[in-house]
């Protein structure tokens, strides 16, 4: 069992974590990148309506790159509120008769075991959230935890990182077809606001930074 701030965490295994160079550059964490496309701006009452978590690793050297991507269009939950503005926005249908989705609970169910168990093999006791407007994210997840009763869920239930913040510091930019490019990283707006699309051009945004910052010497600390 560990603490962190008055919030009591229980691990799976934690005698057996291992000290990989992931656990030791984020003090144990393991960084997933999320991105939730959703009808609306309140994570209690709107629906979500596709989610994208990239899961990252790191090799020997301490470089940080992507392990593995989990995308899932979503069934809105039962007496969910979605936003004609939010579908405007997004482009989604959630109504389309070809769109493959599935159900809230198994989508999460799935997610946070693939999650689970990258973080043993990684080394890692818990996974904390990445995203662009980490906050807004991060809300949505849990809320989704709460509303099925998911009791394990992986991600820290306040910590996370923010890659608007981040590039802010690194680029001067705040918004993330702008960092991108500022990171040269290729971005196309057409394909934006896809949870997948926004999700692995975040990780790759968070990783640039991450291993820019290695390259100039700010890690492993002198």
């Amino acid at each position: 069992m560990a603490h962190d701030r008055g919030i009591t965490m229980n691990y799976d295994d934690e005698e057996e974590m291992l000290e990989s160079p992931m656990s030791l550059r984020f003090r144990g964490y393991l960084p997933v990148v999320v991105d939730i496309e959703c009808g609306g701006f309140n994570a209690k009452t709107d629906a979500i309506l596709e989610i994208s978590a990239v899961i990252l690793g790191m090799n020997e050297k301490g470089v940080l790159g992507v392990e593995q991507t989990f995308f899932h269009r979503v069934v809105p939950f039962e007496g969910a509120n979605i936003e004609d503005a939010a579908l405007k926005f997004t482009g989604i249908d959630p109504y389309h008769p070809l769109r493959i989705a599935r159900s809230e609970k198994d989508v999460f169910t799935d997610m946070f075991r693939i999650i689970r168990t990258s973080l043993k093999s990684n080394g890692c006791k818990r996974a904390i959230l990445v995203a662009h407007n980490a906050h807004f994210d991060h809300g949505f997840i849990n809320a989704a935890a709460d509303r099925h009763d998911l009791k394990r869920n992986p991600f820290h239930p306040f910590s996370s990182f923010d890659t608007a913040t981040l590039s802010g510091l690194a680029y001067g930019q705040t918004v993330l077809a702008r960092a991108c490019e500022a990171a040269r990283i290729e971005f196309n707006n057409s394909e934006a606001h896809s949870a997948k699309y926004d999700a692995e051009k975040t990780a790759q945004l968070f990783c640039t930074i991450v291993n820019k910052w290695k390259s100039m010497g700010g890690w492993p600390m002198p």
